[in-house]
């Protein structure tokens, strides 16, 4: 297995066409196999950093960003994006075909594989999120718990090197909440994790990050994360 990092950033900056600065000098890495947690008030510029992973955004940013080897630029943008892989904070966002199976067959049949090995993606993603039993049901009939295993279903079949996952203990119930850290625990990719709920933060992630105002102003064990950001014990940070 690879030992280079799978996700390098270095000295990234980008400001909103309105001139407000975004991100300002951010400096990350993430190594193959590790998840990270992106803690941080809403507005300290997260968001825009993952969607400069997946070369998302538009305009002008200086710094380097480069993905499995691959600096994020338009000639690389395919590539980059199937190394990647994004599960929404609203799973509704992301399941929109009749069935499930049809749903987590969308993007391999969308890189041109063949039937066989679509079929073969499709049932091992949903085995990997203990959905199998599913497969010819309708998404919206689904809990918001079994929704977000079929999405996250849907980006494993994809076969990525790398996790997005944007708030995903949301609008789960405990035991839901509970199932999803285990699977979660049992994949093999790395792992970014933005998330306001530091319990799933302790429970997910070897390391943290903290996001203010568009810098990178804390970063280490989740737990001296934490402490250095000032927060008390509750699940969302102070605003700053």
């Amino acid at each position: 297995m690879s030992t280079e990092p799978v996700i390098q950033v270095t000295s990234l900056r980008y400001s909103y066409p309105d001139g407000n600065v975004a991100l300002d000098g951010v400096d990350f890495q993430l190594d193959p196999g590790e998840t990270v947690a992106l803690l941080g008030a809403n507005g300290s510029g997260k968001t825009t950093f993952l969607l400069h992973l997946l070369g998302l955004v538009e305009g002008q940013c200086e710094g380097e960003v480069i993905v499995c080897g691959l600096p994020v630029k338009k000639r690389n943008f395919a590539q980059v994006r199937r190394k990647i892989g994004m599960l929404f904070q609203d799973s509704d966002d992301q399941l929109f075909m009749p069935t499930v199976e049809e749903d987590v067959a969308f993007g391999p049949l969308n890189m041109g594989l063949p039937s066989d090995d679509v079929r073969n993606r499709v049932r091992d993603a949903l085995r990997q999120v203990g959905m199998e039993h599913v497969a010819s049901r309708q998404p919206y009939h689904l809990s918001a718990g079994e929704k977000r295993r079929v999405a996250l279903a849907g980006v494993l079949a994809m076969d990525p090197e790398i996790i997005l996952l944007d708030e995903p203990s949301t609008f789960l119930d405990p035991p839901a909440r509970t199932s999803l850290v285990e699977i979660l625990h049992g994949l093999d990719q790395a792992k970014i994790v933005v998330t306001h709920d530091l319990t799933l933060a302790r429970q997910l992630a070897s390391r943290a990050v903290y996001f203010e105002r568009g810098k990178i102003t804390s970063e280490g064990g989740v737990e001296a994360v934490i402490s250095a950001a000032g927060w008390d014990g509750d699940r969302r940070p102070p605003v700053p």
